[in-house]
């Protein structure tokens, strides 16, 4: 077996991985968007905010049969690396798995990393290899999916009016991006927020946000060809962001969307926020994205708040993932 790391433009090995994916996919996950060289290269180029997964391909007698990802960050959480592992469905049950994952562990402790984890579909044979190789579940995550000729818009005004009176100190804005140098430290503190989402059990430390930072989101998210539309709620009495939410669009296949964070400040919470930001969000796709048919989201499935919203949005579940962790030895 070899175990064998390639870079975003080696166009063979991407695409033999976006098949390898796909595969997996259509077997664990048949909902879930496909893959494509595009997207995977995107992914695999610019990460969520510049910090991409460092990717592997193994083969056997020179046939792909699994591929492994580790990412780690330099942002926050030092003693964290987030491990993938993929067998192709007709390789299942030969030991690929376990020796993917040894070469990743052995790669977490070669960075100092003391703790590592990867998420998986709740499938029994998921489980079971978690759970045998030392892992404990940690948390639990509802992928859930909007399909925008679904929405019922009468029901929906409905409950954006009914908000509007809790929320009468906060304008909702459109947010120009990219942001200009002056804002991005007002912006990531506002994105910190989201550190209060539920984690449960998950050994995670509260994420670091920056100027800098939010400035390498942007611009990896426009590296990986999607269109990023941003909603503020600022406080007038202080004229200070208080929440915000974020939906991108694939520029690759337009009909796909993803629904980033949505986080209001802890001070400015009660007022309704969340809602009337993804309402007035509804609106804005409508208008400038017509050829938008579904947008997908994540939430831990104890974020009762979070759910709430977005089942009245029309959100329909897809399936769980739980997130796996366990302590390393460094090496």
């Amino acid at each position: 077996m070899q175990i064998e790391r390639f870079a975003p433009d080696d166009r063979p090995a991407v695409a033999a991985y976006v098949d390898l994916l796909n595969a997996v996919r259509e077997t664990d996950a048949p909902w879930e968007r496909p893959q494509t060289t595009a997207l995977a290269a995107g992914w695999l180029r610019h990460g969520w905010d510049g910090e991409p997964t460092v990717p592997y391909l193994v083969r056997v007698d020179g046939e792909v049969v699994g591929a492994g990802g580790i990412d780690t960050s330099e942002y926050d959480n030092l003693d964290l690396a987030w491990l993938s592992v993929s067998v192709h469905p007709a390789h299942r049950r030969r030991g690929y798995g376990t020796a993917i994952l040894a070469f990743l562990e052995a790669d977490a402790r070669s960075r100092g990393r003391t703790s590592v984890g990867m998420d998986a579909w709740d499938l029994p044979a998921s489980h079971a290899f978690a759970t045998g190789h030392g892992f404990a579940r940690k948390l639990a995550s509802i992928n859930r999916r909007q399909v925008l000729a679904d929405i019922d818009w009468p029901a929906l005004e409905e409950h954006a009016t009914a908000a509007l009176p809790h929320a009468g100190d906060y304008a909702i804005e459109r947010w120009a991006v990219p942001t200009p140098d002056a804002q991005l430290d007002a912006l990531a503190e506002m994105a910190a927020a989201i550190n209060d989402a539920p984690l449960d059990d998950l050994d995670y430390e509260d994420e670091v946000f920056t100027g800098a930072r939010m400035r390498a989101y942007e611009e990896a998210t426009a590296g990986r060809g999607e269109r990023m539309y941003r909603l503020v709620a600022r406080h007038l009495p202080t004229d200070r962001l208080a929440a915000q939410t974020v939906v991108t669009v694939s520029s690759e296949d337009p009909a796909w969307g993803d629904q980033h964070d949505t986080s209001v400040l802890k001070t400015h919470r009660g007022h309704r926020l969340g809602l009337l930001l993804k309402a007035e969000m509804m609106r804005w796709l409508r208008d400038d994205e017509p050829q938008l048919r579904t947008i997908d989201t994540w939430n831990a499935e104890s974020n009762a708040h979070m759910i709430g919203v977005n089942e009245i949005l029309g959100y329909q579940v897809q399936g769980r993932e739980w997130a796996y962790q366990r302590q390393v030895t460094p090496g």
